[in-house]
């Protein structure tokens, strides 16, 4: 299995935009707060988080299969299916919870990141009503697709408030690394 330190070193190898590599990093964390919660492998959902745009910003015509491909040479099969399924317009299955679990983490908390940088105080007051609303603001963040952060809700079957806190908490809890 791929460890944590060999996916950071095959991130940085790809990716030197430091908005990227936050974003990046955030999914992770969420990831693997997620599995946390679940039961589940937390390696393996970090590392699908921290990779899932690794080749975005080398490759951006060959996203994601530049990374996807690394992956299965690997032998990390699960991870690279997760992350070819991080954007439901390329139509590959939803197998199990980790490749809808990064869908619905995916574009949601980099929205929920959006949120706190107009903020004076960052994350520290965010609620979840105020992220409801700006998701209806198309104007805010526009370039985040909220079709795609509501159908990753309806696909790992969880309450988009419910989902927002969550994922707000994990971020609070990490917010002097993170800045925000």
């Amino acid at each position: 299995m791929i460890t944590r330190e060999d996916a950071r070193a095959l991130l940085n190898s790809l990716t030197q935009s430091q908005s990227l590599l936050r974003h990046m990093r955030t999914i992770e964390l969420v990831m693997e707060a997620y599995a946390e919660k679940w039961g589940e492998d937390k390696d393996q959902w970090a590392i699908a988080g921290l990779l899932h745009d690794a080749d975005y910003e080398a490759f951006p015509d060959k996203h994601p299969l530049i990374i996807v491909d690394k992956l299965k040479e690997r032998g990390e099969e699960k991870i690279a299916h997760a992350i070819s399924a991080h954007y439901t317009k390329w139509n590959v299955s939803y197998d199990n919870l980790l490749d809808k679990a990064l869908l619905a983490c995916d574009e949601l908390t980099g929205f929920i990141v959006a949120c706190c940088q107009v903020r004076p105080d960052g994350i520290n007051s965010l609620e979840v009503k105020s992220v409801i609303k700006k998701l209806k603001d198309k104007g805010f963040a526009a370039k985040v697709d909220r079709e795609e952060v509501y159908k990753g809700v309806e696909l790992l079957g969880v309450d988009l408030a419910e989902h927002i806190r969550f994922i707000i908490d994990v971020l609070k809890m990490n917010r002097e690394e993170l800045s925000i």
